[in-house]
């Protein structure tokens, strides 16, 4: 079993719902949520022009390989409406993989870890929550010096 870390939003209806259901989802395909962080409000990234986002993290443990976690995160996303349209468009769920163990995977399917997410207060802060002491296997940073670097 691995741990692995997953981000989490939606700027589309019932944003904190949604992210919730994504999680009852992905527990119901055997996936063992372990810690869940709070609800954050945050503005859009990347394009402003979208309402503002609800972003969350949570901690898994999951006998799944990385790329089979990344199938069953894009499965739910597909089970819950999401329709990409545009890069960093509004959406009712996003299922980002955010680290998997202390792994490093870079293949045109999967980047492991988030290649953005050391960029990404809406990423660092509620993942900071839940797992500050993770580290990140590229940068050798934890996730807690990640998000201090990024607010200086």
């Amino acid at each position: 079993m691995a741990l692995a870390s997953i981000g989490i939003g939606s700027n589309l209806g019932g944003k904190k719902a949604n992210c919730l259901r994504a999680l009852q989802l992905l527990k119901a395909k055997g996936i063992q949520i372990k810690a869940v962080s709070s609800a954050w409000d945050t503005k859009p990234w990347g394009r402003q022009e979208q309402p503002d986002f609800v972003n969350m993290a949570a901690v898994i443990e999951t006998g799944l390989s990385p790329a089979g976690l990344l199938e069953k995160l894009l499965e739910t996303e597909n089970e819950m409406g999401r329709v990409r349209t545009e890069r960093w468009g509004p959406r009712i769920i996003d299922l980002d993989l955010l680290l998997y163990g202390d792994e490093v995977i870079d293949t045109p399917a999967l980047k492991v870890p988030h290649p953005l997410m050391q960029e990404r207060e809406f990423v660092l802060r509620p993942l900071a929550e839940i797992a500050p002491d993770a580290v990140h296997p590229v940068l050798k940073k934890t996730i807690r010096e990640l998000l201090e670097a990024l607010r200086d």
